[in-house]
């Protein structure tokens, strides 16, 4: 009977499933939210949450009167949502998919179903809005089934529910499926397992330094472990929960704010727990290093040149428009690589990330400073830094910094083509020859190709011209010439001569 009691105390726990709301821009997804935080979380509680932290826990009991934790992502829209998930893990394991009872499926709808769909999480439709005159319930559900989205009852298995995020109407039952779909997911707490978090938010405070807020999906963060994010680590020593309370511990499903990072952790990647500071030292230098040597391989095994940045910006929110906009360059032969990027004043640690890449970095700041150790580092170093304060002189910025970087490539243009038609003398290298023009033009001093049924078998220069046997400067389309040529390759009648000129692009 012990064994067994202790085998049911190992037993994994149910832990809180991780919800993401998303939709048309207009659809109700902050209401919804904003619904949810003030009913699930208590009126002192609420009014302890002083900084955004990029999620929050509500409570909600179920039909038997039972409490249930639920974590809700706070993320500011679906290109932010795709960026943070890690290599293994997406960091929401449930979304809600948010629709319009009186507009019905919009362009963004199908966009968010296709992040979702990236993800790979299970999904819940809640039409919204019902209290609104021109809600169509009926309509917004064929609406649904035209777009492939295949709700239960109308063909398919998706659940959904019709709410009213401002009344409130229905989102208890929405919340039952949240929790229905989570258990189906066999969400478990397994202690045991080493920790996974996932970055979600950034915030930079001048008195407390550096936090992040991370999503732990695996493992128990505990208190005097060492954090890693790449290139930046911390100490666990202040852990906050999203209402600003200091936490012992985290565990799979609770969003903890961690405080006192060495460096700026960047959204989206993966936090791992080692037990020393000299461990977590060294892992974020192995991650510098890493990232320098990957740089040198992509640009020598693809031929692409790689354009490094360091970014800063004031908020988080800065950060992803600035990503987004360098998302939005694509160029075949060059590759901007985000070295790091982070929220706050631009740091000596910066500067020195910057310093070490295989092609020194540019540091790009939004709304930031520079602190004092930073400039003189910089100045050292011979770092470039560029402030920006407007989204738009930043994007203008960017395109100058592209067309300075964008690998020069040199390329031969033909100018000009003309076919053999006889051969008058030759006298060693030189060959006096007759032929008429087929495209282009000839001109003195041009090096030509020497094709043989239109293989290349060697190449001469033009040495001189004529026509009438007066000289010429110029050979034209459909015109007969005579020509000095200079070539190492004996020429024949029915051989043809390609005209071309370097061009760097």
């Amino acid at each position: 009977a012990k064994l067994e009691q202790k085998k049911m105390s190992e037993a994994p726990a149910e832990r809180p499933p991780v919800v993401v709301v998303m939709g048309h821009i207009d659809h109700g997804k902050s209401t919804l939210l904003d619904y949810i935080r003030k009913t699930s979380i208590a009126e002192n509680e609420a009014g302890g949450i002083t900084q955004h932290i990029g999620a929050y826990e509500a409570i909600h009991k179920d039909n038997e009167g039972k409490e249930h934790h639920i974590t809700f992502l706070d993320t500011p829209g679906h290109a932010a949502f795709a960026g943070i998930r890690s290599r293994s893990a997406s960091v929401a394991d449930v979304a809600i998919l948010v629709v319009s009872a009186e507009d019905g499926v919009k362009p963004q709808t199908l966009e968010a179903l296709a992040c979702i769909k990236k993800c790979g999480i299970p999904f819940i439709v809640a039409i919204n809005k019902i209290d609104k005159p021109n809600a169509d319930v009926e309509k917004t559900k064929n609406n649904l089934v035209e777009n492939e989205i295949y709700l239960e009852g109308y063909g398919g298995d998706v659940p959904w529910t019709a709410i009213s995020a401002k009344t409130g109407q229905g989102i208890n039952e929405l919340l039952d499926l949240v929790l229905l779909a989570a258990k189906i997911g066999g969400l478990k707490s397994e202690s045991d397992k080493a920790v996974l978090g996932i970055i979600i938010e950034v915030n930079h405070d001048a008195k407390r330094g550096s936090s992040a807020t991370a999503i732990i999906k695996e493992g128990v963060l505990q208190k005097n472990d060492y954090v890693v994010a790449e290139n930046a680590y911390s100490p666990l020593r202040t852990m906050e929960n999203f209402r600003a309370e200091p936490l012992g511990e985290a565990r799979p499903g609770q969003p903890v704010r961690i405080i006192g990072w060495h460096g700026e952790p960047r959204i989206g990647v993966e936090l791992r727990v080692v037990k020393t500071k000299r461990e977590a030292w060294k892992m974020a230098e192995n991650f510098l290093v890493e990232s320098k040597t990957n740089t040198a391989t992509e640009k020598n095994s693809e031929g692409t040149a790689v354009a490094p940045i360091v970014i800063k910006a004031d908020v988080a929110g800065s950060l992803e428009a600035i990503v987004h906009e360098l998302e939005k360059i694509k160029e075949e032969k060059l590759k901007i690589k985000i070295l790091a990027s982070g929220v706050g004043e631009i740091t000596e640690g910066d500067i020195k990330t910057a310093a070490t890449a295989s092609e020194r970095a540019i540091i790009v700041g939004f709304n930031v400073g520079i602190d004092a150790s930073a400039k003189a580092a910089a100045e050292r170093l011979g770092v470039q830094i560029e402030s920006f304060d407007i989204i738009y002189k930043l994007s203008e910025w960017l395109e100058t910094f592209v067309a300075a970087r964008r690998p020069k490539v040199t390329t031969e243009e033909m100018t000009g083509r003309a076919k053999i038609l006889k051969i008058f003398s030759k006298n060693k290298d030189k060959q006096i020859i007759g032929g008429r023009v087929e495209e282009g033009i000839l001109i003195p001093g041009a090096i030509v190709k020497i094709l043989r049924r239109e293989t290349e078998i060697g190449r001469g220069k033009i040495r001189g011209l004529q026509q009438q046997k007066a000289t010429i400067t110029e050979a034209k389309k459909d015109t007969e010439f005579g020509a000095l040529v200079e070539a190492k390759t004996e020429i024949v009648a029915g051989d043809r001569l390609e005209a071309f000129a370097l061009v760097t692009k």
